[in-house]
């Protein structure tokens, strides 16, 4: 699967190595015999193919600080290391390695197209400083946990997965699992995820998936509670330590360092919050879907016994016909009047009187069916529109709920630093 060392001794990224790479990839013409004389200076250089070279270990590459899009493709690379300074990598290639887990991506957060495709990896694991992750192709690795997929519900802008050749990609359920619980994902081993496949996943999964957005937005809401605990210990412990300073340019160095603290912990409370939207919003679009298709079901059931009383209905009517014409008949040949009651008797002065008469009772019965129909379903579709009006009402009523807080507790410490202000003055 991965790639086997060649005949030559594998090798490490030296400076050499790159002189003659950069080189090798410099501009041609004037412009390039120029860099061949006076040398490109790394930290100019945005693109890199470092691919056939038989690296062993990546290493050396401190100095590409602008570098945008590395190929380190088909070579026996064994770990992901020495990528820490390449912060403003977007485009990283690292298939056909014999890498076995995923590691050292921490420092790339602007990464939006990774390949590791072709590798020993077996895990998802320490991508989440990955924030725009757009592309990712795993294919023929040794992924097998289908439920491990869930780990990348947390690229909220992942686009493109490629897990073809892995052993989960032969499970039953690969085909609409994916798409279920990756919803945002538009293409899944190179191919479209059409419409109807996503709707199909959503209904399957659905339950499992209302659980999982649940959970997500626990785990959510306590890291938020333990972020704004850790501050908070933080602020007291800066105001604490200001209150015993006598030196005042030290004092005014102090105050300007909590002023952007306190500032900062307003952006990353106001980001919390809104992360929070976006997933209650996500869940609330979730919970919209499953109960309308709960109470589209419900209706339907509702209609089909509705056609089926329709049809009984229908019988009563051509046998209670029958039974009054056959009635009708024996009263003309005087059979069985001391039977029947006087009122009975009333109906059947004459053919068409019966006839109508038994016609209204049908009418009637079929209007009663009907607005036991209309009743039903009207009163469903209003129950659905109340609950989701109430919560969409409860959410926006919450966010500035919390708004409010944010603001209120920021200016607590906010007063509190002003506050020592005075003081000091």
């Amino acid at each position: 699967m991965s790639q086997p060392y060649k005949t030559i001794e594998p090798s490490v990224i030296d400076d050499k190595m790159l002189e003659e790479m950069v080189k090798k990839q410099g501009p041609s013409g004037r412009a390039g015999q120029i860099a061949q004389q006076e040398g490109i200076d790394f930290k100019d250089v945005d693109h890199l193919q470092l691919d056939f070279q038989n690296i062993l270990k990546i290493d050396n590459m401190w100095q590409f600080t602008s570098l945008t899009k590395l190929q380190l493709d088909n070579n026996v690379i064994e770990k992901i290391e020495g990528l820490n300074t390449l912060s403003n990598l977007i485009w990283l290639d690292l298939s056909f390695n014999n890498i076995e887990m995923i590691e050292g991506l921490d420092e790339l957060v602007k990464l939006e197209d990774l390949s590791l495709y072709n590798n020993r990896i077996s895990k998802f694991e320490n991508m989440d400083s990955l924030v725009n992750l757009q592309i990712f192709s795993i294919g023929k690795n040794h992924i097998s946990d289908l439920e491990s997929v869930v780990y990348l519900r947390r690229f909220k802008r992942l686009r493109t997965l490629n897990l073809a050749g892995n052993p989960v990609s032969e499970s039953e359920r690969y085909s609409l699992y994916i798409p279920a619980f990756l919803p945002n994902l538009m293409y899944l081993d190179f191919r479209l995820i059409d419409k109807l496949t996503k709707e199909l996943a959503l209904q399957m999964h659905n339950s499992a998936i209302a659980y999982l957005v649940h959970q997500e937005g626990l785990e959510f809401k306590s890291l938020e509670r333990m972020r704004l605990e850790e501050e908070e210990l933080a602020l007291h412990q800066a105001l604490n330590e200001m209150q015993h300073i006598s030196d005042s340019v030290l004092m005014e160095s102090k105050t300007r360092y909590l002023r952007g603290k306190i500032n900062r912990l307003w952006s990353k409370l106001m980001s919390l919050e809104m992360q929070l939207v976006d997933q209650l919003e996500e869940a609330s679009r979730e919970f919209e879907r499953n109960i309308s298709e709960m109470v589209s079901t419900y209706i339907e059931n509702v209609q089909a016994l509705i056609a089926q009383c329709r049809d009984l209905e229908n019988r009563n009517h051509e046998n209670m016909l029958e039974i009054a014409m056959s009635s009708y008949d024996k009263m003309g040949k005087t059979e069985g009047d001391e039977e029947m009651p006087e009122e009975l008797r009333a109906l059947f002065i004459d053919k068409d009187t019966v006839i109508n008469t038994v016609n209204a009772s049908h009418d009637l019965h079929l209007l009663k069916i009907d607005n036991q129909e209309d009743k039903m379903v009207t009163k469903s579709n209003a129950w659905v529109r109340d609950v989701l009006e109430k919560l969409h009402t409860d959410e926006i009523a919450r966010n500035r709920k919390r708004v409010l807080e944010i603001n209120i507790y920021v200016s607590h410490w906010r007063d509190e630093l002003d506050f020592l202000d005075i003081q000091d003055t």
